[in-house]
């Protein structure tokens, strides 16, 4: 039976969602809105039953010091006949209804809400960021990005149930105990103002110092977290160099200033605390002083002394958890406030209204008078990136894109797979501008392998799938052997005693060497199959040896596609069907190798005169050499 009660609270609300992630609002109230709406009815539900518990607990109290008078004016013949059934209702409330308020309100809480609230702001907001532009990965550290999901999927929470708590809990509370402190007489009620005085004041004083420092430590968690991340994930760095004593520092000054916000921090509680248990203590001595002063003026009864002073030894504590619970929500909002600016933020590529998906017929890719210059407007024709490319690919035909380094190569592959949208002009795949497809379709009709591969940390087989999720073992392993990859994956074992295909490849692939980690890659592309193919130095993190024989596969794959290869090392892209040569943006030749060859005086030529090991070496570094 409790099973199933718990399991129908916590069912009420999704957690996990199918829509379309939306962006949240940019304020922190609009923010906070737009994640805890849907949990709006188990909050009002809890709100009703804090409400029913705190009128009831007072209720207790004011019961006590009935008990008490009654105590001293009864006998124990008549007690009992004369007063069971107020006893049996105080008893039924205590034994009976206020474990079962008690019980549906924690269950309220802990099945309904606390579970799920926060796991649908995280899966919400993480969905909302895996559509974020590339330039906006580029532009953070993914340990930041991460800790600021989890951090404000708990800071939302939080604000919402404490509000709650707080608004309906205290309020109530304080509210029906200045009803019945006047009920029994109006001067009880004076020490208990006083102190709400003395308590706004001191809220007032040490809460906001409270809320700003809570901020700033929420910044330096995610400063903090973001370098630590950023040393991990660049360990090979770290240690080819030696500098893991500057890495010591680096974490050490951000964790300095992460001590010192909680010194700062810790410095204002202990003084808040100080200056709340003197008030607390001023109350219970001035409620007692003032109660036994109307005792001894027959104005109120002992019944009402006990009742008085147990009230407001009970309020000390909620006091204490009060205003504990109002400093930790300036710290929740700061940590709110702090997910907003991450979180919160436009899209930079999106797909159109009705974006239909791209149909992939022929392959055939033109762009159209395209100017692109990251991060700058249109206007700004100053150092463009891609000036004024026109550039038309047959359906079939492969193309290799050559160039010095920053003539705009890899930037064309980013604007065809729309990792960044054109700043003017167009790009066409058989007759469908992209800009108006949807950007799921546009990618998966695109193959691409690149230099620089990182695989995910998980098994080969799930890394090889990652090109087409549909696909059986044997094709990933029909796949892994066109690429020259099963002839390492046999041999892997990971620390966990997984094998082969199973074993995981650790974060970004780093179990595995470039060239292994190259092979994944190329096997991934071959079973995915696409009909427009990138290559991006695609086989340069691996040995002549292997090279050659991936080649084969590689003119194997790329027949009938249409096959776009950028590549430095021109002797890889010698044999495609035309090269189109760039310099700052723009095409400046075109032609078959032997054509370019050919013009003297050309680019490519120059280019090809001056390989040093198989790569391109720049005038200046050229010169700088021989001298």
């Amino acid at each position: 039976m409790l099973t199933w009660f718990y399991k129908r609270l916590e069912g009420l609300i999704d957690s996990f969602p199918d829509e379309t992630p939306r962006m949240p609002a940019t304020t922190t109230w609009g923010f906070i809105r737009f994640y805890a709406k849907p949990f709006y009815p188990l909050l009002i539900v809890g709100f009703i039953l804090s409400v029913a518990i705190a009128i009831i607990e007072v209720r207790v109290f004011s019961f006590l010091g009935t008990i008490v008078d009654t105590l001293s004016s009864a006998t124990p013949e008549t007690f009992w006949p004369e007063h069971k059934w107020q006893l049996l209702f105080f008893g039924a409330l205590s034994l009976v209804v206020m474990p079962f308020l008690n019980f549906i309100a924690d269950a309220n809480e802990n099945q309904g809400l606390r579970g799920n609230f926060a796991m649908r702001i995280r899966w919400l907001a993480h969905r909302y960021m895996l559509r974020q532009s590339m330039e906006f990965f580029y532009n953070e550290f993914a340990g930041r990005v991460s800790t600021k999901v989890m951090q404000a999927a708990l800071g939302v929470r939080d604000v919402v149930m404490k509000l709650t708590q707080v608004i309906s809990w205290v309020v109530v509370f304080f509210a029906s105990a200045f009803v019945s402190f006047a009920s029994n007489d109006w001067r009880l009620t004076l020490p208990l103002i006083g102190w709400l005085v003395g308590y706004f004041f001191t809220m007032r004083h040490f809460v906001p110092r409270m809320g700003r420092m809570s901020q700033t430590q929420a910044d330096m968690r995610s400063l903090v977290t973001g370098r630590i991340v950023d040393t991990y994930t660049n360990m090979p760095t770290v240690k080819l160099f030696a500098h893991t004593s500057r890495e010591d520092h680096y974490a050490k000054e951000g964790l300095v200033w992460m001590l010192n916000s909680v010194y700062a921090s810790m410095r204002v509680s202990t003084s808040m605390n100080a200056a709340l248990n003197t008030l607390n203590g001023a109350v219970l001595t001035a409620t007692a002083a003032m109660a036994i002063y109307l005792w001894s003026a027959h104005a109120i009864t002992v019944g009402a002394i006990a009742f008085s002073v147990g009230l407001v030894y009970r309020m000390q504590g909620m006091a204490h958890w009060m205003l504990w619970e109002i400093a930790g929500l300036f710290e929740d909002f700061g940590v709110v406030r702090d997910g907003v600016d991450t979180i919160a933020r436009q899209h930079a590529v999106v797909d159109v209204p009705g974006a239909k998906p791209l149909l992939v017929t022929k392959g055939a890719i033109t762009f159209d008078s395209v100017n692109f210059n990251y991060g700058k407007a249109p206007s700004d024709d100053q150092n463009q990136i891609i000036d004024g490319l026109s550039l038309t690919i047959k359906p079939g035909e492969k193309v290799g894109l050559v160039g010095r380094s920053g003539a705009g190569k890899s930037t064309i592959a980013n604007l065809l797979l729309r990792f960044y949208d054109v700043g003017s002009g167009s790009i066409i795949i058989d007759g469908q501008n992209i800009a108006n497809v949807s950007q799921e379709t546009l990618r998966g009709s695109i193959g691409v392998v690149t230099q620089d591969t990182s695989l995910l940390h998980r098994s080969v087989t799930d890394n090889i799938r990652y090109g087409r999720p549909d696909a059986t073992l044997d094709e990933i392993k029909a796949a892994a052997s066109k690429a020259h990859a099963d002839e390492f994956i046999a041999n892997l074992v990971d620390p966990n005693g997984r094998k082969g295909f199973e074993a995981h490849v650790g974060e970004r692939g780093v179990k595995l060497s470039g060239g292994q980690r190259q092979r994944v890659a190329i096997a991934r592309v071959l079973l995915k199959n696409a009909p427009i193919l990138i290559l991006d130095e695609a086989t340069s993190a691996l040995d002549s040896e292997v090279e050659a024989a991936i080649q084969e596969n590689l003119y194997t794959l790329m027949q009938g596609k249409t096959v776009i290869a950028v590549a430095h090392r021109l002797s890889t892209i010698a044999a495609m069907d035309r090269l189109v040569v760039m310099d700052k943006g723009r095409v400046v030749e075109e032609g078959s190798h032997k054509q370019l060859l050919a013009k003297k005086g050309g680019l490519y030529a120059s280019l090809w005169k001056r390989q040093s090991g198989g790569f391109l070496v720049p005038e200046d570094i050229k010169k700088e050499a021989a001298e």
